[in-house]
């Protein structure tokens, strides 16, 4: 039995997957990102879940073979990694386990483990690659220096040109008007009192209003276009990044897959990711998800056991998944 957790900024899942790719259990438990409350959130999750998730399968977690704890942030505090893997050890009882950063658990569930790269383009974005053994993360730092094509870069981008049309240095799009009947504003400063006082600045509150960019977009709103234009290019650079650090060799085929809400908002971003990834790299081969990451993370438990699922393994898993 094998067992992937995928850490995230809202929820936690926990998977158990038998050696012959069936899924034994599936919870989820609250957010493992403690940034802003404390490490110590992460050893209570984790405890909570790995218990639940072993007595949903009726089995102990010492009838777990290996592991993989994919957790938010993790890598990004150097200070902290030893905490954070005694915080797994604790919660699982012995040694057979590994840790990294959540982006691993979307890289192996999109591509089902096989050497490429994903890109995530969620609240954040972020793209985690694999080559011949080697593992390469590209962006990932933060909606205050970074995650370009995110949501909440989308998201600010748009406010932007809302207050601009409001100004009258825009002429007023579709935008405009999505944004006052989304939030119900009665003037259009009111915006400023729902962002900043109501939300305190809440990113996910705020990456959420990326999809009415893409709305308007889609309504002809020009200025957002080219907002959806821009996340692309910078999607596709991570992307191109990313494959050049992992050195593959030219005009070798690349697998790519995607996750992440910005991906599922319509088919204007994917179609433009698509166009300029062709732009970089012929040999880019653009492929739907295959598994979600909580999934994905039991396959990378099975990879880093040195008993990895077998292809009819992963085809029965297929057929009993589908990626979220």
């Amino acid at each position: 039995m094998f067992l992937g957790v995928d850490g995230g900024g809202t929820k936690t899942a926990f998977c158990l997957v038998t050696a012959d790719g069936d899924v034994a259990a599936q919870v989820q438990g609250p957010s493992t990102d403690y940034f802003s409350v404390g490490i110590d959130l992460v050893g209570r999750v984790l405890r909570d879940g790995v218990a639940e998730v072993c007595a949903e399968a009726g089995i102990t977690s010492g009838n777990v073979r290996h592991a993989f704890f994919g957790l938010p942030t993790y890598g990004e505090a150097s200070g902290d990694v030893p905490v954070l893997n005694a915080a797994a050890r604790d919660a699982l009882g012995h040694d057979r386990y590994a840790c990294g950063n959540d982006t691993v658990c979307s890289w192996a569930g999109s591509l089902g483990g096989e050497d490429g790269i994903n890109i995530v383009s969620g609240t954040g974005s972020i793209t985690y690659g694999e080559h011949d053994g080697r593992g390469v993360r590209v962006g990932g730092w933060g909606e205050l220096f970074g995650d370009e094509g995110s949501a909440y870069w989308i998201a600010v981008r748009g406010l932007g040109c809302f207050s601009r049309m409001s100004d009258g240095r825009l002429p007023a799009g579709p935008l405009h008007t999505l944004i006052r009947e989304h939030l119900d504003l009665n003037d259009d400063l009111d915006l400023v009192d729902v962002v900043l006082n109501r939300w305190h600045g809440n990113r996910s509150k705020i990456a959420a209003l990326g999809r009415l960019v893409v709305t308007a977009a889609g309504q002809g709103d020009r200025r957002c276009g080219d907002i959806l234009a821009e996340a692309a290019r910078e999607l596709a650079e991570t992307v191109d990044t990313t494959r050049t650090q992992l050195g593959f060799r030219p005009g070798q085929p690349v697998p790519v897959s995607y996750s992440g809400g910005v991906f599922k908002a319509g088919p204007l971003i994917l179609d433009a990711f698509r166009s300029e990834l062709d732009k970089r790299y012929a040999a880019y081969e653009l492929r739907d998800p295959l598994f979600p990451p909580d999934i994905g993370a039991a396959i990378y438990a099975a990879r880093s056991s040195s008993a990895p699922l077998s292809p009819d393994a992963l085809q029965r898993l297929q057929s009993a998944s589908s990626p979220s």
